[in-house]
């Protein structure tokens, strides 16, 4: 039940605007303590002084307060976290500010076994700015980082070239140093030490840079100066002048690291906090580095990270106490045993915890207000500015709150200056995370330029040919004029060349799984039986899907009442960040939800992507609509887990929550029954059981089915039978493709989840050699920080070999085993002894894969990586990392050298993507595969495997439009009607006229075809232009033969509006094929009868005829000179038509 409140009186809000926050740091710069500071830092006589009584964010603002007095500030924190945090605050409080984040250069803070570049970089990168620069700054870091030495700013200004634009540069000289500092050649660049040279245009990636330049010569002059971006190649910046940094670090002896304190400039103020326990850790760090430094070829290091260590890269405790003594500083916090020093105090106090109380919330703001108090809400997010707002507003309180779009770790009352600034995310306890300026990952660019590019060898499908191996671009003369094809290879050797204007119909094939398909016979009708074959299945799915769908429409539901504040507070209490998509697919429930028909919607997402936050929002409105909620899962455990989660999330809202399954005793059964047929029991969680008719509700309102698809045949009767009438969404994990939502648009309501959780941390993620010290290293950190651990083995018959070997490494571990071969009653007590703690780690195999969500556990271990396919070992990762707890997950395998090349790349693939929501969804494409089963039934699987998934989503979207044009016109009508009509699906074009990309132009052969394949795709004269645009950028100014080549594409589009389905150009002949099928729709449109008339009126004038022949109505014109003519007589058959 659910149990509501009201206040009395008004909400005021003020306008959001950022006056506030100039407000708030204008009364720091001015604050009287921060003058006080600034006179007793500027006196010879005082060395260091604390201020105490910082509380929350406030150290933030009265650092932005001093950068406005004082040169340069250097903050140190004890931990990355905790500068990470500071950062955040900086860079969100006052973005305008000079300042930069000094990280360590290692993946895991003192684990000195993986360098991470882009780590290196940005050390390189600060440490130039701050060494260079005349202006005041701000530079912010932590112990890990201050352990480690830097270059000499001499050392790192001998090493820089100079560019400025318009001044000359000889390019073979800039080549020759390039090479000489270490920078390597590429075709593109993606990644710091690189360079390209195409033509006049260089490429090349600074380490002193967060983005790679672009220089464009006129001559020996420099031209231009731009930045871009390393994953699209696109300019974002123009530039005056750069300085091309090298890499430093791996060129540097022991001579040439010095510590930071030696970079920083002599009138540097440095602000700390808890300088013992930064003391303390520098100490522990030293030790361990030296263990680390005596064990240096023993481990499993690349060779990047032993050149590294061996120059001993660290610093001692004495160095850092040095160092500090050579500054003025200011203490933070309080110092007893530095009882002589001057002490600032202000007079603040944290936010309150609230706990999601707006009882307490606003008995809060009412006494501040009454003494005096300026309010603030702090938020980086307008929509939960709009979530208080409308709360506030129906629980009418008149209390002024001044909303400041900015983001804070955390609020605090200052009592001197009678300013309280509160945090959403701390109203609501919900995660906040910081965000470091961080640039594109330069190892991803290369991951998905290598997943994306089609390689010599690779299976194709072209739609009209079958299935053959792709064997590159060859160049083809016709007529005298030279053109580019794409080589295919069939059965028996037989070749097609594939005219670029039909990349359209070619597409890299992807099966079920990893075994080859046969290759087609040129010639034969079995690719053509198979086709026919596939869509006949397919048009019938997707009539029983169209039917399902209209009864669906044609039904009476209930008509859930629109949102009041108690939904709007539940939604604004969610941990998380809303993301686009979760917004999107909230609002589509609740919108189906309110029409007056049975809703039936399909929320789709992957590991983590908040699909049941989605749903606990729809059954919260259900409940306060006066309904009941049934949650159908496929396991006993999965139950458990949502009851949890369901509890946590709506129990105190007054929502009974229970849940169904073995463990529940007779008794219990019993009462939960009587509760559902009484109404006392708002929510009913449970397995297959629930289906039984046994199970009677007072009032059903929404159903929720969780993986449908892992449901019996009898389980899925049933639920067909309950769908009826009441509303339901089913939720899977399963990716749908995009291509496959939109071709069963108007076939079944979906929303998809596609972008991560933004304030989510990613997965710390390593692929390592096999190594008993990382393994163990890796339970113990688990197991401290009061943590749970995944081992995955994926053999049964070895796992008592693997947990003796286990046990030995940790003798003071609890472990236990869970497999799929285990009775299932014992498997369940397992799983539910290592939820409740009662194990530490859950030696397993991949039956944790999908479903099981234990926040507890942020570890996995998986042990003989290199044996899974890239989506298993992207959804066993997503088992851990479920909470605001830094997840780490591991890759064990053998021996880097013994692993294929393939398996090399999957793991590096799954090690680089670590984000939720990454690039990796462009190398899963089974399970594309997986999802097309799970929306079409799994037998949809063999015919995917029989013609390619690619192929199989055209003949899909394809058999839809169809029947949305013929069977079930009627109930697309107005649809149709929105859509202008096209008659031809593809215009071939087939012309002697010299258009391609040169080689001399693009040289690389996987970027022609993958810019031929880009511009296949475009559709629109905008895009064209745009297009253009980009290849410009990129290459430098369009050669003939490519202007040919778009001219070429802009005539196809026109062609398919006008209803040809062919054009050929040779020895100067045009000749414009009309639709081959006599009975086409096209012969009775407007636009055909246009042409008709233009052709009789003006025919003779253009020396344009008629022809019929066997297959079609042809257009002829002779002496066609050029191409510009062609698109002159195709623009006025255009104009005639009026397309």
């Amino acid at each position: 039940m659910i149990i509501s409140s009201k206040k009395s009186a008004t909400t005021i809000f003020a306008k959001v605007e950022n006056q506030n926050l100039k407000k708030i740091i204008a009364d720091y710069v001015a604050a009287s303590q921060l003058k006080n500071i600034c006179s007793l830092i500027g006196s010879d006589e005082v060395n260091a002084i604390q201020i105490n009584g910082l509380s929350g964010a406030l150290s933030s603002f009265a650092t932005i307060g001093l950068s406005q007095h004082l040169p340069h500030l250097f903050c140190i924190l004890p931990t990355r976290e905790e500068a990470a945090y500071f950062y955040s605050n900086l860079e969100s409080l006052a973005p305008e500010l000079n300042k930069g984040f000094l990280p360590d250069s290692f993946k895991k803070p003192g684990d000195f076994t993986r360098l991470k570049k882009e780590q290196l970089k940005d050390r390189t990168e600060v440490i130039n700015r701050i060494s260079t620069t005349d202006q005041k700054f701000i530079l912010v870091s932590y112990t890990e980082a201050l352990f480690e030495k830097v270059i000499s700013p001499g050392k790192l200004r001998e090493k820089q070239i100079r560019l400025i634009k318009g001044e000359e540069i000889d390019v073979e000289f800039l080549l020759e140093i390039l090479i000489t500092y270490g920078f390597n050649r590429v075709d593109f660049v993606s990644e710091p030490g690189e360079f390209s040279i195409r033509g006049g245009i260089v490429d090349l990636f600074s380490y002193g840079s967060e983005w790679p330049y672009r220089v464009e010569l006129f001559g020996d002059e420099v031209e231009s100066i731009r930045l871009f971006h390393p994953l699209d190649q696109l300019s974002i910046k123009q530039l005056e002048r750069v300085s091309i940094v090298p890499n430093v670090e791996s060129q540097m002896d022991q001579s040439d690291r010095v510590s930071l304190f030696s970079v920083l400039p002599q009138d540097s103020l440095i602000i700390l906090e808890e300088e013992s326990a930064i003391i303390d850790n520098i100490q522990q760090l030293f030790e361990i580095s030296q263990k680390k430094l005596s064990t240096i070829n023993t481990g499993d290091e690349d060779e990047a990270v032993i050149n590294y260590l061996r120059t001993q890269p660290f610093v001692t405790t004495r160095e850092i106490a040095d160092g500090l003594q050579k500054f003025k500083k200011i203490r933070l916090g309080n110092y007893p045993e530095l009882e002589n020093e001057k002490t600032i105090s202000f007079n603040s106090e944290p936010q309150p915890n609230f706990n999601k109380n707006f009882k307490l919330l606003i008995e809060d703001l009412g006494r501040r207000e009454k003494e005096g108090y300026q309010c603030f809400l702090f938020t980086d997010n307008p929509r939960q500015y709009n979530r208080i707002t409308a709360i506030l507003k129906d629980m009418e309180v008149e209390i002024k709150l001044h909303p400041v779009i900015a983001s804070i770790d955390r609020g605090f009352t200052d009592k001197d200056l009678k300013i309280a600034c509160y945090t959403d995310h701390e109203i609501f306890r919900r995660f906040h995370k910081y965000k470091v300026k961080r640039g594109f990952s330069k190892d991803q660019a290369i991951q998905l330029r290598m997943i994306k590019e089609m390689q010599a060898g690779d299976y194709v499908t072209h739609m009209d040919h079958g299935i053959g191996r792709y064997s590159g671009l060859e160049k083809i003369d016709i007529n005298g004029h030279i053109q580019e094809s794409v080589r295919l290879i069939y059965k028996n050797n037989d070749i097609l060349y594939v005219s670029i204007h039909s990349l359209h119909k070619i597409s890299r094939y992807i099966g079920k799984d990893d075994s080859p398909p046969k290759l087609s016979k040129l010639g034969s009708d079995v690719w053509a039986k198979t086709k026919a074959k596939t869509k006949k299945k397919v048009k019938d799915i997707a009539s029983k899907l169209i039917k399902l769908y209209a009864v669906r429409k044609g039904s009476d539901g209930f008509a859930f009442p629109e949102d009041g504040y108690l939904q709007n507070e539940l939604e604004a209490s969610f941990i998380y960040e809303d993301t686009p998509d979760q917004v999107t697919a909230t609002e589509a429930v609740k919108v189906d939800m309110q029409k007056p028909h049975p809703m039936d919607r399909l929320i789709c997402g992957d590991v983590g992507f908040g699909k049941t936050e989605v749903a606990i929002r729809g059954v919260f409105k259900a409940v306060l609509g006066g309904k009941q909620v049934a949650v159908l899962v496929p396991t006993t455990i999965l139950a458990l887990q949502h009851f949890n989660t369901f509890n946590d999330r709506l129990s105190h809202f007054g929502v009974k929550i229970d849940y169904l399954n073995r463990f529940k005793t007779t008794k219990q059964k019993k009462e939960i029954l009587e509760g559902l047929k009484e109404g006392s029991i708002d929510v009913i969680i449970g397995t297959h059981g629930l289906l039984n008719k046994k199970v009677i509700f007072k009032d059903l309102g929404l159903l929720v089915v969780d993986e449908e698809q892992k449901f019996g045949v009898t389980a899925k009767e049933k639920l067909r039978a309950m769908k009826v009438n009441v509303d339901t969404l089913t939720l899977t994990a399963t990716p749908i493709p995009r291509t496959l939502q939109f071709s069963l648009m108007g076939a079944r309501d979906m929303s998809i989840l596609r972008t991560a959780p933004p304030n989510r941390q990613p997965i710390h993620t390593e692929m390592r050699a096999y190594n008993p010290d990382v393994i163990r290293d890796a339970i113990y950190y688990e197991i401290e920080r009061g943590g749970q651990v995944f081992f995955v083995h994926n053999r049964v018959k070895n796992l008592p070999d693997i947990l003796v070997m286990l046990k030995k490494m940790c003798p003071d571990v609890d472990f236990s085993i869970a497999h799929g071969q285990m009775e299932a009653k014992k498997l369940e007590e397992t799983l539910m002894n290592f939820i409740h703690g009662k194990s530490d780690v859950l030696l397993c195999t991949n039956i944790i894969e999908t479903g099981l969500d234990i926040a507890n556990v942020n570890t996995i271990i998986i042990n003989n990586a290199h044996h899974f396919g890239l989506s298993d070992l992207h959804q066993l990762r997503g088992r851990v990392g479920r909470s605001n707890t830094k997840a780490y997950c591991y890759l064990i395998t053998p021996p880097f050298s013994a692993l294929t090349p393939d398996a090399r790349k999957r793991l590096k693939t799954v090690e680089e993507f670590s984000d939720l929501g990454s690039g990796i969804h462009i190398a899963m494409r089974d399970l594309d595969i997986r999802g097309a089963g799970s929306l079409l039934g799994a037998e949809q699987s063999g015919f995917i495997s029989d013609i390619g998934y690619d192929a199989y989503q055209k003949i899909l979207e394809e058999a839809i439009i169809e029947l949305k044009e013929t069977e079930f016109s009627a109930l697309f009508e107005e649809e149709l009607a929105d859509t202008k009509r096209t008659y031809v699906r593809e215009v071939e074009l087939d012309m002697d006229i010299e258009m391609l990309i040169p080689d001399k132009y693009i040289s690389n052969t996987k970027e022609r075809l993958k810019i031929y394949k880009e511009l296949d795709d475009l559709s629109t004269e905008d895009e064209l232009i745009e297009f253009a645009k980009k290849l410009k950028d990129r290459f430098g100014p369009l050669p003939k033969e490519v202007d040919n080549l778009m001219e070429a594409f802009r005539i196809r589009w026109v062609c398919k509006k006008l209803g040809i389905e062919r054009l050929i150009l040779k020895n100067k002949v045009m000749k414009c094929f009309f639709p081959s099928n006599p009975q086409s729709a096209y012969y009775n449109s407007p636009q055909f009868s246009a042409i008709m008339q233009f052709v009789a009126e003006k025919g003779r004038n253009l020396e344009m005829q008629l022809k019929q022949s066997r297959e079609s109505l042809i257009l002829m014109r002779k002496n066609i000179k050029n191409l510009e003519q062609l698109k002159g007589l195709i623009d006025s058959l255009m104009k005639a038509a009026k397309v």
